[in-house]
């Protein structure tokens, strides 16, 4: 068949503007079935959860995700079997210069310098750096990706304002650690954000969640129902669950999201069926006199069938490329916005992914090519000739 190519090519290339359109139509469906593939994976497989990742719970108040829990906690969970660090984590909210810019929308955790990079040792940071944190009260700590983003050095001074809780915080980068993933958090000490608060404020001595890093897999379930029977009758109960389903947990306020995503994907693939279906049939149609003279010059039938089956393949096996270049683009577009940082934050087109989207291209581009070249292939040479189209 690969003799065949250049024919295959030139066909392909005869109408240029409708190979074009139809190359355009399958890559922008393979984009969004991409992106699709790629939430998917994401957000129900797992897949992407980093080591530490997985050995590490998150407790929150059982009632709400906004309702808080007693600072006290902490060193009830640290005695549970299986424990390993323990780290209080308060979301602050802060603007940062223009608060109308997204922009300058970033995650901003108060929790433990001492313990951070226990609970996330997924985190790499020079020491020097990481003494610095721990040492000074107002010193702060961002992620590579964040400094970059802004152009931080190392002492420079980062402003954050709260106006609801009428706290200003002012910080001095001290150190920028590595990840993984490219998140955008900034780190810095909870003690300094519960001495800021107004005097009157109810969330002193309180916080959101605690981030638990456990010895091993075999301690995530065992730990995790051991904190939440600890606390089962407080006045603060509590739940405890890993950070994919936490994520999770979020997803569902959304409904049935494996249902959506699932009708879209089905959605896009059939309505690309129909228009690469309707390209491949009018290329036959105008090639039928010229079937009747490659058959007359020994194309046999299997011959014929290859040639329209590889020019369906060839178009969109090239709109599934640009579309998994395009899925990758709009993934990392995805993964700086704030509001879906925090979901969406491994979001990518993997290899698998990309597979999986070529794949499914050369799976259409075979579907909506049979019918008509099995009839191409079938159609005598008399019958060939005869048609006037």
């Amino acid at each position: 068949m690969l003799r065949y190519f250049p024919l295959i090519t030139r066909s392909a290339l005869r109408n240029r503007r409708r190979t074009s359109l139809a190359v355009a139509s399958i890559a922008v469906s393979l984009c969004l079935m991409g992106v699709l593939m790629a939430m998917y994976r994401t957000l129900f497989t797992g897949a992407s959860t980093t080591p530490g990742a997985a050995l590490r719970l998150i407790t929150h108040n059982r009632v709400s995700l906004t309702d808080n829990l007693p600072v006290s906690y902490e060193q009830r969970i640290r005695r549970v079997r299986g424990v390993r660090a323990v780290t209080r984590l308060v979301w602050f909210g802060g603007t940062y210069k223009d608060p109308n810019n997204p922009k300058y929308h970033f995650g901003q955790f108060a929790i433990e310098p001492s313990e951070l990079f226990a609970v996330h040792p997924e985190y790499a940071i020079p020491e020097n750096e990481k003494a610095a944190f721990e040492r000074e009260k107002t010193a702060c700590v961002a992620s590579q990706a964040l400094a970059s983003k802004f152009g931080w050095k190392l002492g420079d001074r980062i402003t954050l304002v709260n106006q609801n809780l009428q706290t200003t915080l002012e910080l001095t980068l001290v150190g920028i650690y590595t990840g993984p993933n490219q998140d955008e958090p900034l780190y810095f000490n909870w003690s300094y954000l519960n001495d800021s608060l107004p005097a009157s404020s109810d969330l002193h001595d309180m916080i959101q969640q605690y981030h638990v890093e456990v010895t091993s897999k075999d301690a995530v379930l065992p730990a995790a129902k051991a904190i939440d029977a600890m606390f089962r009758n407080a006045p603060y109960p509590t739940k405890t669950e890993t950070e994919q389903a936490l994520m999770l947990s979020f997803v569902s306020f959304l409904g049935n999201l494996k249902l959506f995503l699932a009708a879209i994907f089905g959605a896009v693939a059939f309505t690309v069926l129909l228009v690469s279906a309707n390209t491949l049939s009018m290329s036959v149609r105008e090639r039928i006199r010229e079937i009747g003279i490659m058959k007359t010059l020994g194309f046999t039938r299997p011959a014929i069938l290859g040639i329209f089956l590889g020019e369906a393949a060839l178009i969109a096996l090239t709109g599934g490329v640009i579309g998994c270049a395009l899925a990758a683009a709009l993934c990392g577009l995805i993964r700086q916005t704030p509001a879906m940082a925090m979901f969406l934050r491994t979001l990518s087109v993997t290899p698998f992914v990309a597979a999986l989207c070529l794949g499914t291209a050369l799976l259409i581009g075979f579907a909506s090519a049979l019918v008509p070249a099995l009839g191409a292939a079938r159609t005598s040479i008399i019958d060939s000739l005869r048609y006037t189209g």
